[in-house]
This record gives C-alpha cells, structure tokens and sequence, in this order.
C-alpha cells in the first residue's frame, strides 16, 4: 500500500512540474509575441495652419513596456519605470493656397525607454488621441 501512495504522490509531483513548465512557456511566447511591446503606427492626425486643419499621415510610438511596480512605496518615490518613447523628427506639408508649411512630427525608431520625469508625462494615458482618416 505504500509503495502505490509514494507511486502517486511521484506521478501528482511529476504532472505539478509540467503543468508549471507550460506555463511558463506560454508566458514566455506570450511576450515574444508583442504582450509586452514598442513599435511604429500608422497613423492620420489633424494638424491645424494657414487658419485649417489638415490630416497628415505620420507614425507614432505605441505599446506597452514590461515594469514591475513595487507594492510598497519606499520613501514616497515613484519607482523607475519604463515607456514606449522614440526617435523623431519632423516633416513638412504643403498645402494649396498657403505660404507656410505645415510642420509635424514622426516617429523613425520606437523602444523602451526609463521614463525621465523633467522632460515626459510617465503616467498612462487612458483618453482617446484625436486621429483622422
């Protein structure tokens, strides 16, 4: 009767470490697949000058940047945490019937980055963006 207790237990402890193996797994290709990801959009957004708006196509920085936020705050200090920030620069549109360029800005190369609080807004942003088609 031992022997089929100790026969059992082996074979739960066994089927416990593979169900944790798979597991981790699935985790592991979930976030190769883009769970936790920083990439180049497409996008149309209004652009106003010369006294209209205009939609212009330009790419944009998107996506989500793995953190581990700690349950604790130590010293009333936010802790270090990454965003999908980018390279840019800026191109210019021509528009009919007017002098001035309009002056807008793309995204060359997205990835993430440690959120620097002098110069970026580190929190979420949870509204829309204004887009155009």
């Amino acid at each position: 009767m031992q022997d089929l207790l100790c026969s059992c237990s082996r074979h739960l402890c066994n089927t416990w470490q593979r169900m944790q193996l798979v597991v981790m797994a699935v985790v592991l290709s979930l976030a190769k697949m883009g769970c936790f990801s920083c990439y180049l959009r497409n996008v149309g957004i209004p652009v106003k000058g010369c006294n209209q708006t205009v939609c212009v196509q330009t790419k944009m920085c998107e996506g989500l940047c793995y953190n581990k936020d700690s349950a604790i705050e130590i010293n009333h200090v936010a802790p270090e945490h990454e965003i999908c920030n980018g390279e840019w620069t800026y191109a210019e549109k021509h528009v009919d019937g007017c002098q001035e360029s309009i002056v807008y800005p793309v995204a060359t190369k997205c990835n993430c980055t440690t959120c620097n609080i002098e110069d970026t807004e580190c929190s979420r942003v949870y509204s829309p963006m204004e887009t155009c088609i």
